[in-house]
């Protein structure tokens, strides 16, 4: 039988997303018996030009929940507005993202197969077909904005490995 874009996407990025809600819950134990602001935590960046921790988590949401509701619409387009500045909205953006994923089924993700959309954001725009948009784009993306985040962590010295990572994986037995 062959793999179903569900198969394919929904499972993997449910992971993501409990992966970032494993990095909230860290990042927010570890400031409080360090005595680092929430801030300052959420503020930090890999390098200078690169986007903060509370982005990334941020994209993990808009590169699963987005870009499903992207697919429904036939144009996605990622929320510029700026990313939420505590823990607790982190959280809640990550946790709405969730519901959002569990609540799609199978057959509506086969449905999206050939389906032509398009990415937009300010001038740049690019056509795909949906399997290839969540498959070649968001899906490298979300992994992106993941690493990025459990790396900021790291940086800091936080005690996270591999396993906060991988968080639930999809063992059998």
């Amino acid at each position: 039988m062959p793999l179903s874009l569900y198969a394919a996407y929904v499972p993997s990025a449910l992971q993501m997303l409990g992966t970032s809600r494993h990095l909230i819950e860290t990042a927010e134990r570890w400031c409080d018996e360090s005595g680092t602001s929430e801030a300052e935590l959420i503020g930090c960046r890999l390098a200078e030009d690169m986007l903060p921790f509370s982005y990334q988590i941020k994209s993990v949401a808009e590169h699963t929940q987005g870009s499903i509701e992207g697919v429904r619409a036939g144009v996605y387009s990622p929320d510029l507005d700026p990313p939420p500045v505590m823990f607790e909205a982190l959280r809640t953006k990550v946790g709405g993202a969730i519901e959002a994923l569990q609540a799609v089924n199978v057959e509506e993700m086969e449905s999206f197969l050939g389906q032509p959309m398009r990415f937009e954001m300010k001038s740049l725009r690019l056509d795909f077909i949906a399997e290839d948009f969540l498959l070649s784009f968001s899906q490298p993306n979300l992994y992106f904005h993941c690493a990025t985040a459990y790396d900021i962590l790291r940086m800091k010295g936080i005690p996270v490995g591999k396993r906060d990572f991988l968080q639930r994986m999809r063992v059998s037995g």
